[in-house]
């Protein structure tokens, strides 16, 4: 795959994280530019027949921009007298920005879910209710996670496409070196066979590591350590539970003495010149790294990349105390909607219910994208490509114990402004660390009451 580095970054919670008082300034943005959008009314039956021109935003580049026009095309072989226009490469900023101008925008396609409360909250993205309930369009065939992570109390502005699934790569010939017979399954067998597997160089530098537990190395965010432990996030009402969950206390001790163990200061040398996480010489793809936490995206770059690496993946594990967890893992994926100023709101839903709801369109994109369907029948469709590796995701994005973040209209605010904290705690691992958390409660519920809206 050729996923453009920083995009991930964004999309996944990775260093690149939008901060609150910029989330909450595009959605200022949106609002002003959208406000005089096009009708919100729509026809009460379908059209029988479609013509004309709309256009698509999305984000892909290269080769997933390729898979991306091949499925529109079929769709335009469907629909003869339709033009779809695509603008490629284009970033949740500049998405965000060409609605807020009032520039051609019919479907946005995004590469975050946090958009999604400040997108519904906004109106930058219409409410899709009246068409999915006149096309009676099944949304309970969606999976349960991306169903609730494209509305925003209760309404729906956006749809699935596809998702992204984290969990536990790890080298199998590393680990049958050490002696271990299969990954870990908890998180204190995570780090004694991650310090079993370590290795140094002379000098007293990391030269293979067996698991990296930084927070902000690779994938490795809050939201994605938050399952291990059934880290809960917001509240009915949008309020920070940071603070009043222990199980946030409990993954922060244990990351932070794992830190310690090992050595900051070494762990920060070591990612330091880890190769790039989207290149080919990404650290686990390298045998630098025994065990990673990582997405499904990541047997695509293997296949490409490091074809000979022998490598096998699990559910990543769970807190000790959490075992009736395990299985589950971090929900996450792109979500795509019709702009609040389409010119061709009858076209864009069109396109948008082709590509989110048809099983062989999600099926045609999860094999060239290698992310993981959104819809049931394509996870059970025949015509679905899984290898060994691969299954793991599609088992994960079934199970009842996988949970995403929440929407919320600050966007990845509220995240950010935990992970802030949570990078700096990590360093000496001292302080206190419940009063830390009430702050960050503090910080995220006043960004929330910054950017309330309707």
């Amino acid at each position: 795959m050729t996923r453009t580095p920083l995009i991930r970054r964004v999309a996944r919670m990775r260093r690149q994280l939008v901060s609150i008082t910029a989330v909450a300034a595009a959605t200022a943005l949106v609002l002003t530019g959208c406000s005089t959008g096009g009708s919100t009314g729509i026809d009460k039956t379908a059209p029988t027949k479609l013509s004309g021109t709309v256009s698509l935003w999305h984000f892909f580049t290269d080769r997933e921009a390729t898979v991306i026009q091949s499925v529109v095309k079929d769709f335009e072989k469907l629909h003869p007298d339709v033009k779809v226009v695509i603008h490629s490469g284009q970033d949740d900023t500049k998405l965000q920005q060409a609605i807020s101008a009032g520039n051609n925008v019919d479907v946005g396609l995004s590469y975050s879910t946090d958009i999604v409360g400040a997108f519904c909250n906004s109106g930058a993205f219409r409410d899709l209710t009246p068409y999915i309930k006149r096309d009676k369009v099944d949304v309970g065939g969606l999976t349960a996670i991306t169903k609730s992570y494209t509305e925003f109390k209760g309404k729906r502005c956006a749809m699935p496409a596809l998702s992204d699934v984290d969990a536990l790569y790890y080298n199998t010939d590393m680990l049958a070196a050490a002696g271990i017979a299969s990954p870990p399954k908890t998180l204190s067998e995570l780090e004694d066979d991650a310090l079993k597997l370590t290795t140094y160089n002379a000098d007293g530098s990391i030269k293979t590591l067996g698991f990296d537990p930084v927070i902000g190395f690779y994938e490795n965010a809050a939201a994605h350590y938050g399952p291990a432990a059934g880290a809960q996030w917001l509240d009915s009402d949008g309020k920070s539970l940071v603070g009043s969950d222990p199980a946030w206390q409990d993954l922060i001790k244990w990351q932070t003495a794992f830190v310690q163990k090992i050595g900051y200061a070494k762990l920060k040398r070591f990612d330091a010149a880890a190769g790039q996480e989207f290149s080919a010489d990404n650290a686990f793809q390298k045998g630098k790294l025994a065990m990673n936490l990582d997405g499904e995206w990541r047997t695509a770059f293997i296949a490409d990349q490091a074809p000979k690496l022998k490598y096998g993946t699990a559910p990543f594990p769970t807190a000790d105390d959490h075992t009736d967890l395990y299985g589950g893992g971090y929900i996450t994926g792109n979500i795509a909607g019709i702009a609040k100023g389409s010119k061709n709101p009858e076209l864009a839903w069109a396109l948008l219910k082709y590509l989110t709801t048809n099983t062989g369109a999600v099926v045609k994109m999860a094999n060239g994208l290698k992310n993981v369907p959104h819809l049931t029948s394509a996870l059970a469709s025949s015509d679905l490509e899984v290898s060994t590796q691969y299954k793991t995701f599609i088992d994960i994005a079934g199970n009842p114990n996988s949970s995403t973040t929440p929407p919320s209209p600050v966007g990845a605010g509220y995240q950010t402004t935990f992970e802030q904290y949570w990078e700096k705690y990590q360093e000496t691992g001292t302080g206190d660390l419940a009063a830390g958390l009430k702050n960050v409660d503090k910080q995220i519920n006043d960004s929330v009451g910054l950017v309330a809206g309707p």
